[in-house]
């Protein structure tokens, strides 16, 4: 879903209106001033920041000034006709400030570039910067209209340290494993048909890159650590995703990392093991929701500068 934001220069605590923001899932569009009853809560993405920016918005001087979806027809009782995007190339119409994306790899491959004509981007599939293309396609554009391309860290645990051991020198290897009961999984291609061998089956274990095609909606937090760690990136970080029948409600994040031999021939290391509480079936554990709401509130204090910044 992407979603676009307009943000007020003045402090939250001002008296005048906010900014108008606008937002893009696979649902619908708010505008200024609009009353809209609260959702209930989801492990919905889309649904829940739309939540957070109509009750938590405007004091913090953020407005939400219209939602998108692929199928309008989702957005029919939750979302203000008057906010519902219908076609994404008119979003410069609502003069954003932000759109963020929380629907699927697709639409930045598609949009992202024409939405950096407009405004700051924030995405919530960072899957879709494994295509090589794509990713040029937004770094272009970000640098010919001056526009920041803001990437959620999602479930990613050690962000800032990852990236800070990687400008250091002193990264060798990255290796992410995302585990969860197979109904959490969002397949495609030759790993939609893949089969579980018993109670914990390794669907898929190389380079980040070859995994995100097929495994788009759970392959994200593989993608942010590879643009955490670029001197490794999408071909030496390594991704691994497993099938785990007794994880019926969690989602369970791997991190291990390992920097280059030193004087006494040990390396140092790091492994984090984050358990992620979960709806059955879910692709996004609920965690990562809360995770995804911070990304939008600190992106939206940094500077808007060309390049692609994880937040």
């Amino acid at each position: 879903m992407p979603a676009a934001l307009r943000i007020v220069t003045l402090p939250p605590s001002s008296k005048s209106a906010p900014s108008p923001l606008g937002h893009c899932w696979e649902g619908g569009k708010l505008g200024k001033g609009s009353r809209v009853k609260r959702p209930k809560t989801s492990s919905c993405p889309g649904q829940s920041l739309v939540s957070h920016l109509l009750t938590q918005g405007p004091e913090l001087g953020l407005e939400l000034v219209f939602v998108w979806n692929r199928d309008p027809g989702r957005m029919a009782g939750s979302v203000p006709p008057s906010l519902q995007l219908q076609n994404l190339t008119a979003l410069g119409e609502r003069h954003p400030d932000l759109v963020v994306e929380v629907a699927h790899p697709k639409i930045i491959h598609e949009s992202g570039a024409q939405i950096l004509r407009h405004a700051n981007l924030l995405v919530g599939s960072p899957s879709a910067l494994a295509d090589q293309a794509t990713q040029q396609k937004l770094l272009e554009a970000s640098h010919q209209w001056n526009h920041a391309v803001f990437v959620a860290r999602g479930a990613l645990w050690g962000t800032e340290d990852i990236s800070r051991l990687d400008a250091a020198g002193g990264l060798q290897s990255l290796r992410v494993t995302m585990a969860t009961h197979p109904d959490g999984f969002r397949l495609e291609g030759p790993l939609a048909a893949a089969h579980n061998s018993g109670p914990r089956s390794v669907l898929y274990e190389g380079p980040v890159r070859g995994l995100c095609p097929f495994a788009p909606r759970n392959s994200n937090t593989m993608a942010a650590a590879a643009l955490a760690a670029p001197s490794l990136g999408f071909d030496r970080v390594i991704g691994v995703l497993v099938a785990d029948l007794s994880l019926t409600n969690m989602h369970v994040v791997d991190v291990e990392l390992r920097g280059p031999p030193g004087a006494t021939g040990q390396s140092f290391a790091v492994h984090t093991h984050r358990e992620n509480p979960a709806q059955p079936g879910a692709v996004t554990g609920s965690a990562t929701v809360t995770a995804f709401w911070r990304s939008l509130l600190g992106c939206c204090q940094l500077p808007s500068r060309p390049g692609i910044h994880l937040c």
